[in-house]
């Protein structure tokens, strides 16, 4: 065995001062560990919102199992949670404006504010510093510090210049501590940059498409896809060249067929996309649309059980699921990604509003609202693994979103 000696020495005088403050640190970390069960890791853990009842509850997907709950989170009617640098504690965005920052190893709020009157998500920072809330009312961006939740910028998103404000969706982080968003009712994407400080540098395209009302980043943080709602079609923005503008792509993909009612709007996610293709649902219609993302072309067109609301791929990219809208909230479909056939179909029951994988792919939970359950299945099997009861479970969000652009 090779060892290799190192020319400097370290005095013995300063190697047992190192020692003591070793042993003085060692015994500091387990005297603010005490009110945690157990020191651990936060990778297998996830956040279940119970919109019903304002809650939070955390999800342990190796003993697959909930482990807290987490109360006084205002309305979770339509939250979703993105998760600090470090996966320890998760960003509640509340429908009612609230912003809450939980702790999700002691299981309890750290701080929340009440920062607008009608929230819709938010994003946190490549470097972990700043989160963003996108807001409805008043329509715009909120930036707060992540540790202490102080607003550090409040961007109004303004029509032409004038004092009327539009709704803000498809709020996500990007490269180079930006944050990337569309404005529901003018019809732009903005792209707000704060790598050199609290001061954002705004960019603003115009004339994107008629009602953007979600969209996604690819996960290497290059390409801004929103979806429109108002005409068929989407818009790209290239994050690497974003001076060439915004892009069309699937314009009039619908062309010549009339729309069924949308009775929920489909979400777009970075994680529709496997390999070299993105799978997106087609707004008012039983369709999925397959696109290749070297050109961003339209492939293919997949007939599925109703009107999609997440596609989402797993994470070895062979296949995509699918859930529905209502009336057809019952059911969940999956599809091959190489022959783009449907080769399985779950019904779990009804109202299934979300899906998430474990990290790995072993695990796909799912919530099932209107029988108030949250079940976790073995996405190669197909077979239940658990079926853990929950009040109106809604989204369901792995910590190691941390980790991942976009999410």
């Amino acid at each position: 065995m090779m060892r290799i000696a190192f020319s400097a020495r370290i005095p013995s005088t300063a190697l047992q001062a190192t020692r003591n403050l070793l042993v003085v640190g060692g015994i500091l970390l387990l005297a603010g560990c005490a009110n945690i069960s157990s020191v651990r890791g936060t990778a297998d853990l996830a956040t279940v919102v119970a919109r019903a009842t304002g809650e939070v509850a955390i999800l342990d997907t190796s003993t697959r199992q909930f482990i807290g709950i987490v109360e006084g989170l205002g309305d979770l009617s339509h939250a979703s949670i993105v998760y600090s640098r470090d996966g320890r504690f998760a960003f509640v965005f509340g429908r009612d404006g609230g912003l809450t920052k939980v702790d999700i190893l002691r299981h309890e709020v750290v701080v929340r504010t009440l920062q607008a009157g009608n929230s819709i998500g938010g994003a946190v920072s490549q470097d972990g510093r700043l989160v963003a809330v996108a807001n409805y009312e008043p329509g715009g961006v909120r930036v707060f510090d992540s540790e202490t939740l102080e607003l550090l910028a409040d961007i109004p998103a303004t029509i032409d210049g004038s004092s009327d404000r539009s709704k803000v969706i498809g709020l996500v982080d990007a490269p180079g501590n930006r944050f990337v968003f569309s404005l529901w009712d003018s019809g732009e994407i903005w792209i707000a940059d704060f790598s050199t400080g609290n001061e954002p540098k705004i960019s603003r395209y115009k004339d994107i498409g008629t009602q953007p009302y979600d969209a996604l980043i690819t996960s290497d943080g290059r390409y801004y896809i929103a979806g429109l709602f108002g005409e068929d079609g989407m818009a790209l923005l290239d994050l690497w060249h974003p001076e060439n503008g915004v892009r069309r792509i699937l314009d009039h993909y619908g062309m010549g067929e009339e729309r069924l009612p949308v009775y929920k709007m489909p979400h777009l996610e970075g994680w529709a996309i496997a390999g070299k293709r993105a799978f997106v649902p087609a707004i008012g219609r039983h369709e999925v649309l397959v696109i290749d993302t070297e050109n961003w072309q339209q492939i293919g067109r997949i007939p599925v059980h109703g009107q999609p609301v997440f596609v989402m791929a797993h994470p070895d990219n062979r296949h995509v699921w699918v859930n529905f809208s209502v009336p057809d909230y019952d059911t969940v479909q999956i599809i091959d990604t190489e022959n783009l056939a449907i080769v399985g179909e779950l019904k779990p029951g009804t109202g299934v509003l979300h899906m998430e994988f474990s990290p790995r792919g072993d695990q796909i939970w799912l919530s099932v609202r209107d029988d108030n359950k949250v079940v976790g299945y073995n996405p190669y099997t197909l077979q239940p693994i658990a079926e853990l009861p929950l009040p109106s479970p809604s989204g369901i969000f792995m910590s190691d979103r941390a980790g991942r652009i976009g999410l």
